[in-house]
Parts: C-alpha cells; structure tokens; sequence
C-alpha cells in the first residue's frame, strides 16, 4: 500500500502551513549559489501544490519571503525577486489545471513593482477556482500581522465603532490577513530546523508541529504524505484530557 492509500480521507486538516527551508544548504551542499537552491525549491512547491489540491486540502500556506528577508545581500534579494515572477508566469498554467486559486498575505506594498502586478493578475485570473487555495506568505512578519490588526481594532474603538467589551478572539482573527480562512492543523518546517520563526503566531496557536531533517528542494509527495500520517497519528485534545475527546 503507497503512503497516500494509507491516508483516511476524513481525517485530513483542511488547512496546511509549511516553512520551506534549506535551499541554500541544499545548494551549499553540491557547490552551488543559494540561488540554485531556491530555482529547485520550486518543484517542492509544484509537488506538494499538486498533491494537497489532489487530497482535497483546502488550504495550503507558503512561507514564501518574510520581512527579515529583505536583510539579504541585494543580488539574492533580486534574484529571488526576478524568481518569484518568472515562477508566477510559468506556474500559472498549473494552478489552473489544478483547480487551485492564489492568493497572498503580507506587506505586498512592499515588494516590486513587477512583482505586484504578476501576482494580482495570477490572483485575478485562478479567482474563480473552487479546489486549493494556494497563499503565499510574501513580505510577511506575524509580528507585523499582529500589529496592524491591533492598530485596525484601535481605530475601531476610537471612532466608536467597536466596543472593548466585544473584542475577543474572533474579532482579532477577523483582522488578521487570513480573515475567513481557519487556523492550520498541521504546520511543516522542513531542513531539521524547530523554530516558527515569526511565522502565523496567531494562528498557529492549536496547530500540530510536524519538524523533518529533508531540505526544501528534495521534499516531495511522499514526504507531505508523511506528515499527513504523522497528524492522523496525533490526538489533538484543545486542552480537554483524552478522555473527554473519546466521549
């Protein structure tokens, strides 16, 4: 029996994060600049696009560039830049093959001005898809995520459209930038790392960690099917005793 045949349909997380990292180790590794390492990293992206919209996922979010990012030499920072839009082009086809829709959060102002619009008009045009909703996690901090909800309920509360006494956990989620999309429960972080890295801290809160020694680029389906077992493996209890979720 393959991996995937061992998966029970209506148990699998309707919503799956992934930190994809360790390009440039992989790179490292045969000689070659980071740079190679993050052209490969792309058919991880493919595989695993293709086999979460396959399953019936329905949400599958990549950690694609954060804040701390823009830190980088300059010349990767272009290159991956020049990357992104090059792979929105020729991955568009795909997505629409693949019933996925694409969508994006983080500071978008932020990125180029090419890079803006090759990815709205990806977004404008897999917009009707109904299967996967792809989102790209791009100039993104959760820290910053959390900052402008707040800032966004402060306003609210000043111009007395909001009550404090109404705030609560759903109203917070409703101004991050996954509003109307629930929390993953299942976050990967490939390349034997165990760090979140400021990466959907809301969210995450009652998610399940899954942590892998593969680098990006060689992660494949097998791998997500891995971590999809490992999950259905898990008993997630929400802070209720085990017993009290068998009843």
């Amino acid at each position: 029996m393959s991996l995937k045949d061992e998966l029970i349909q209506d148990r699998l997380p309707s919503h799956v994060a992934i930190i994809m990292d360790g390009n440039g180790r992989w790179a490292k590794k045969r000689g070659n600049s980071r740079m190679f390492g993050h052209k490969h990293g792309v058919t991880a992206v493919r595989e695993v696009t293709e086999a979460a919209a396959e399953l019936g996922v329905k949400y599958l979010t990549l950690y694609a560039f954060s804040t701390e990012n823009w830190s980088r030499p300059k010349t990767e920072v272009d290159a991956l830049m020049s990357l992104l839009v090059s792979t929105i082009s020729s991955e568009t086809s795909t997505l629409m093959k693949n019933n996925v829709k694409l969508n994006a959060i983080g500071c978008k102002e932020a990125l180029p001005g090419g890079v803006q619009k090759k990815l709205e008009d990806c977004i404008q045009q897999t917009s009707s898809n109904n299967g996967l909703t792809l989102t790209l996690a791009l100039s993104y901090s959760s820290r910053w995520e959390i900052i402008e909800a707040f800032k966004s309920v402060a306003s609210e509360v000043k111009n007395d459209q909001l009550a404090i006494e109404d705030i609560n956990a759903d109203v917070i989620s409703n101004y991050m930038s996954t509003a109307g999309i629930p929390d993953p429960e299942l976050m990967i972080r490939t390349s034997g790392e165990h760090r979140i890295s400021n990466f959907l801290l809301w969210q995450l809160a009652y998610s399940e960690l899954y942590f892998c020694d593969i680098l990006w680029p060689d992660f494949r389906r097998d791998d997500f099917y891995r971590a999809l077992l490992d999950f259905q493996g898990r008993e997630r209890r929400f802070g209720k005793t085990g017993e009290q979720i068998k009843k």
